[in-house]
């Protein structure tokens, strides 16, 4: 029988759900812990639509209480672990959560002194801290003022055994990532994520004798998406609370690891291991981040090990297509493919003429996705009609085109997409050409308003030891690109603006679209 909430999903179920830091975690353990932290919860008042801020890594905790607040049909609100007190505090108060779980000590940061540090009006709607920990379980008292909980007290509640749970609930919140304006918060239910579990294990071939390693956080859809994915199969999903390439490594022997979705940053890491095999690897799916990475496909291949490009957003969940392993490098490289769900659909809109665009043309990437659509933008009914197209398609705001076959490739963000000559143009295009300069270990290219029009402006961080040649960069460019797509400027830096995400830092294009219009002036 098909589960059609997220506490079914671990109900019946006896075979290992996680590895944590090697520590079997059987699917029944997981929903007896889950039952009682569910019943700790309403102890301190969470209810049906109640919001719940789990600041936790990567540790069954975070699960265990994820499906607690699903089973009394409230809401978890995923708070990255790379947050400080200013964004802590804005998320706290504009999803009004109740309770708060968090590791006041974790990798040895003051996040006790981080939430003391958040705006007092911030927290007016918090009313209960519960802290976790792996050795001194006693809760820690005083903090923000709040009714102080240890998590062990509420693993140690009597499980609950009804269910508030429904298949239309929100289950999740995940944040944007808010490099201009505030985060939004997409809320997700319980049907949707569980559909798309499905889809996920399905189109990665997660099954049989699968197992996952996860690299991302839970506290981001790639992580979670992907951590779904392997519960949904009933496959063992290997954690750590942080990343760590050589203990991943070693994971990745002693679990018979199968399957793996992660960044070009972690894989890069993953690939100097000389000992590593990866001859039990199925699918490892990669999005790229760091723009020094470009060439990880290819080195990756030297290594044994295929890579394959993947697509997703917050709004219809990570892991939403992917490519062919068996596919060229060319195009496994490239962000998107197919959809995993049948009944999902893709188009491109001209965002001027708003015209769909045939295919090969690129435009913004619409989606039609029933089984993994968010529900909206919690608290914002505004911003979700806008994002929303009256048939229900998604708008992405991202830069893209269709194929025949009913795939599709990213290519930029809408708002770094350049118009040049007339044309759309990718940075990405300029960028990877820049970047096979000598001396450029990255780039990354914006557009500037110049009397003429729009016109490129490229950011190159140099080579250890390496000083830019700007002449020599841009006669190596125009060999190879059409005039119009000639970066005007070549300006080099020391690192790129970037800002943390749940996955990787994310380059902020809008500060070094300042830069170069204050440069050129």
């Amino acid at each position: 029988m098909t589960p059609d909430t997220l506490s079914a999903l671990l109900a019946h179920r006896s075979a290992t759900a996680l590895i944590d830091r090697g520590r079997a975690v059987s699917f029944a353990a997981l929903g007896d812990e889950s039952r009682r932290v569910a019943r700790g919860l309403r102890s301190l008042g969470v209810a049906p639509g109640e919001r719940v801020a789990l600041w936790l890594p990567n540790v069954s905790a975070w699960l265990a209480t994820f499906f607690a607040c699903a089973q009394l049909g409230a809401i978890a609100v995923s708070v990255n672990t790379r947050f400080r007190s200013h964004e802590l505090a804005d998320i706290l108060h504009r999803s009004r959560a109740r309770v708060l779980v968090f590791w006041p000590e974790f990798k040895g940061i003051d996040f006790a002194g981080l939430l003391a540090a958040c705006d007092p009006r911030a927290l007016e709607h918090l009313e209960s801290i519960v802290s976790y920990a792996e050795q001194d379980a006693k809760p820690r008292p005083g903090l923000a003022g709040k009714r102080a909980v240890s998590y062990a007290m509420l693993a140690g509640s009597a499980p609950l055994l009804e269910s508030g749970a429904a298949p239309g609930a929100g289950c999740a919140i995940f944040t944007t990532s808010g490099t201009t304006k505030a985060p939004k918060f997409v809320l997700h239910d319980q049907r949707t994520v569980l559909a798309h579990a499905r889809d996920v294990a399905t189109g990665f071939g997660i099954g049989g004798d699968a197992a996952m390693l996860l690299a991302p956080p839970f506290c981001g859809v790639f992580g979670f998406c992907s951590a779904m994915a392997a519960l949904s199969a009933g496959r063992p999903l290997v954690i750590a609370p942080a990343w760590d390439a050589a203990q991943a490594a070693r994971d990745i022997v002693a679990h018979r690891v199968t399957h793996a979705n992660g960044t070009d940053e972690a894989f890069a890491q993953l690939i100097e291991n000389p000992g590593l095999s990866f001859s039990n690897v199925r699918f490892f799916g990669y999005a790229a981040f760091n723009p020094a990475h470009a060439d990880i496909v290819q080195r990756a291949d030297a290594r044994g090990l295929k890579l394959v490009g993947l697509y997703g957003t917050s709004e219809i969940q990570a892991l939403f297509a992917r490519q062919d392993e068996n596919a060229p490098a060319a195009e496994r490289m490239l962000a998107g493919g197919r959809p995993v769900s049948a009944a999902a659909r893709v188009r491109a809109r001209d965002p001027q003429s708003g015209a769909i665009q045939p295919h090969g043309s690129p435009g913004e990437l619409e989606f039609f996705a029933p089984s993994s659509r968010m529900a909206g933008y919690y608290g914002d009914p505004g911003a979700t009609h806008s994002a929303l197209a009256d048939d229900g398609f998604y708008r992405s705001g991202d830069l893209g085109y269709t194929l025949a076959d009913g795939r599709f490739a990213f290519l930029a963000r809408i708002g770094d997409a350049l118009r040049l000559g007339g044309f759309l143009v990718s940075p990405a295009e300029i960028e990877s050409v820049v970047q096979q300069a000598p001396g450029v270990a990255a780039c990354q290219v914006v557009g500037a308003a110049r009397p003429e029009g729009t016109r490129a402006v490229a950011f190159v961080v140099m080579k250890e030891n390496a000083s830019l040649d700007e002449a020599g960069v841009l006669a190596h460019v125009s060999g190879r690109l059409a005039r119009y797509k000639l970066p005007v400027r070549v300006f080099a830096l020391d690192r790129f603006p970037a800002t943390p995400g749940a996955n990787a830092t994310k380059i902020q294009k809008g500060k070094l679209r300042e830069l170069a219009e204050a440069l050129l002036h």
